[in-house]
């Protein structure tokens, strides 16, 4: 759990900094991976009962989520957005 300042942003937290780190994580999520086949169950069933497939299924669906929450921020930040946004 994060302690209060883990919360905290400082000099260090760059988007360079951060973007390096979540590339550090994709390379060490690809050598799981490619260690595994899709079917293999995974390690901590006493908390959930899936396999590598639906864990990788998962993964996509977060991160289109948060892309296109960044997408709306930026946007945003740009002025792009209209001034109302109407429901589908």
């Amino acid at each position: 759990m994060p302690t209060e300042a883990d919360l905290f942003v400082d000099e260090a937290d760059t988007v360079d900094y951060w973007v390096a780190c979540y590339r550090e994580q994709i390379e060490a999520s690809r050598a799981v991976v490619a260690s595994m086949e899709l079917d293999s169950l995974c390690a901590r069933t006493d908390i959930i009962e899936c396999n590598v497939r639906y864990v990788m299924f998962h993964m996509i669906q977060e991160t289109a989520r948060h892309a296109g929450h960044a997408d709306i921020i930026r946007k945003s930040r740009k002025g792009s957005l209209p001034s109302t946004i109407h429901p589908c």
